[in-house]
C-alpha cells in the first residue's frame, strides 16, 4: 500500500520546519521527509539531496519543461522551490508515508493533486512581531531579507483557509503535541 502524504506549510519562520523535524522522531507514524528542489544556495551547515536538491536556475527550469515537478513556484525573482514527482514516488513506493515542509502555494497545489490521500496543515504565527522575532533570531538571513519575509508572510496568511487545519504556534510543546494529534488521526483513518 502507498503512504499517504502530510504537508506542512506557513510563513517562513512561523515554525514548521521545527515541527516538521519533530514528527520524523515518531517512528511509529513512518513517516519520510520529501526533499525539496531548489534555486538558491545552500545555507551554512545545509547538504545537497538531505536538506534541499540544489539546482541551478537553468537545470530548475530544465526540470520545469520536463513535467519533472508535482508543484514548484518562482518564490522571489530567480529564486525557484519545488517538489520533485520522483521523491514523492519513490518513498511512497516504499510504504512510507510523505512528510513535507513547503510554501503555502506549494502545499495548496500538492494537497489539490492528491486530495484525501493529503493532509494539509497550515502552521500560523501568533502575530507578524512574533514571526520577526524568529526570523531575526535564527540568525540565517540579512535585515533585507527579513522585511522581504515578513510582507510575504503577510500575503500567505491570506491562505491558511485553504488547509484542511490551522496551528497556531503560540506555545512550541503544544503545538507539537497537536501536530501529533493531526498525522495520528489522519494515518489511521
Amino acid at each position: 500500500m502507498q503512504g499517504k502524504l502530510i504537508i506542512f506549510s506557513a510563513p517562513s519562520g512561523a515554525g514548521k520546519t521545527t515541527v516538521v523535524k519533530h514528527l520524523l522522531t515518531k517512528p511509529e507514524y513512518k513517516l519520510e521527509f520529501s526533499i525539496s528542489a531548489c534555486s538558491r544556495k545552500p545555507r551554512k551547515n545545509e547538504l545537497h539531496g538531505k536538506d534541499y536538491y540544489f539546482l541551478s536556475v537553468d537545470e530548475f527550469r530544465k526540470k520545469i519543461s520536463e513535467n519533472a515537478f508535482l508543484e514548484w513556484e518562482e518564490v522571489y525573482d530567480g529564486l525557484y522551490y519545488g517538489t520533485l514527482f520522483s521523491e514523492v514516488q519513490r518513498i511512497r513506493n516504499r510504504g512510507n508515508n510523505v512528510l513535507f515542509d513547503v510554501d503555502v502555494k506549494g502545499g495548496i497545489n500538492i494537497k489539490n493533486y492528491y486530495k484525501e490521500n493529503a493532509l494539509s496543515v497550515f502552521v500560523q504565527p501568533p502575530d507578524i512581531d512574533t514571526l520577526a522575532n524568529r526570523l531575526r533570531n535564527r540568525s540565517t538571513d540579512s535585515e533585507e531579507e527579513i522585511a522581504k519575509r515578513i510582507n510575504k508572510a503577510a500575503y500567505e496568511l491570506e491562505f491558511a483557509s485553504y488547509f484542511d487545519f490551522v496551528l497556531i504556534n503560540d506555545n512550541l510543546q503544544d503545538t507539537l503535541q497537536n501536530a501529533e494529534i493531526l498525522v495520528k488521526d489522519f494515518l489511521i483513518k
